[in-house]
Order: C-alpha cells, then sequence, then structure tokens
C-alpha cells in the first residue's frame, strides 16, 4: 500500500470533487450532492443544504489547484490551507475505519473540513514524493484528473470511459496499418 487508507480516501474524494466540475457537471443539485455523500461518507456535522453544496462547488478549483501543484508549490499551498484553519487534530475510529487523524473539529462546515484532509492528503503525497500519482487525464479531449494508487503506475485515465475510447481508438489504428 502507497498511502494509508484514509489518505487514499482524501485523496480520492478530492479527484472526485474536482472531476465534478467537468462537462457534464456531477455536482450540479442536492441529488448529486446526496450520491457524493454516499460514495464518501464524511462524518461531522453535514448540513446537506444549496448553501453546502455551494461551498464545495467553489471549492473545486482550489483543490485542483492544490492537487496539480508541483512539490514545492504543493507545499506553499498546503500551507495556506493550513493556515486558514484553527486544526485541532485528534484520533479517531468510526464506521468500520480504524484509527485515523481528524485535523479538524467535526462541526466546522463540509468545505472546510474537505479542503484540510485533502491538505493533510497531500502532506502524505509530499513527503513520498508521490505527486506524479496525480495528473490529467491522457485523454487529449479531457482535463478531469488521474489518480494512481497501483503499485505499478499504470493508471493513465481519470475513468474506464476514457481508457476504453483511447483503447478502442489504439485498436482501430493499429487494424488500419495492418
Amino acid at each position: 500500500m502507497i498511502f494509508t487508507n484514509d489518505t487514499a480516501e482524501a485523496l480520492r474524494s478530492a479527484v472526485w470533487l474536482v472531476n465534478s466540475a467537468e462537462d457534464p457537471e456531477t455536482l450540479a443539485d442536492l441529488h448529486d450532492y446526496a450520491a457524493f455523500l454516499v460514495e464518501f461518507p464524511y462524518t461531522g456535522r453535514l448540513n446537506r443544504d444549496d448553501a453546502e453544496l455551494a461551498s464545495l462547488q467553489q471549492l473545486r478549483p482550489r483543490l485542483r489547484s492544490m492537487l496539480l501543484a508541483p512539490r514545492d508549490d504543493m507545499v506553499e499551498r498546503v500551507n495556506a490551507a493550513l493556515d486558514e484553519s484553527t486544526l485541532t487534530p485528534h484520533l479517531v475510529r468510526h464506521d468500520g475505519t480504524d484509527w485515523h487523524l481528524h485535523a479538524v473539529d467535526d462541526e466546522r462546515p463540509l468545505a472546510e473540513r474537505v479542503l484540510i484532509e485533502t491538505a493533510m492528503a497531500l502532506i502524505d503525497v509530499i513527503r513520498t514524493d508521490e505527486g506524479s500519482r496525480i495528473t490529467v487525464c491522457d485523454d487529449d479531449t479531457c482535463e478531469a484528473l488521474a489518480l494512481d494508487l497501483s503499485r505499478n503506475r499504470s493508471k493513465r485515465y481519470c475513468s474506464a470511459t476514457c481508457a476504453n475510447r483511447n483503447a478502442v481508438a489504439a485498436y482501430r489504428a493499429r487494424r488500419a496499418d495492418a
């Protein structure tokens, strides 16, 4: 395992949020937001309202910038995020997960908790010099992020859709050359 489960989950959540801004928008309404919370069951205060949804939507460009930054710039962005919040780190175990760190109080706004969880996960990325695991999808028509948590560093696409589209195109190109 490259990262701990909580780090990997925070990275997956941040990448999902960033990619939700791509066309077609997948975090457009409260129904989409509810689906996000099923996929990424955040604990603590959840208002589940339009204001909370809007704060997550507004966070996406910042998360994208943090996730794609070169290592030294990533450090600056992580430190800036950590400086903005009152950190109250504590170890918790809940909902079938083992001990992990919550860096801010569970009653803080969800967007702040997502930002700080992403920053904490990126600390692990920075310390292990694994920033290359977060890239823009290799599909020329896609701007979504690809998160590669595989051992062999083989993930190049954001989704099976992009991977399949490129595999079919490569197959057709080989057939045309034959």
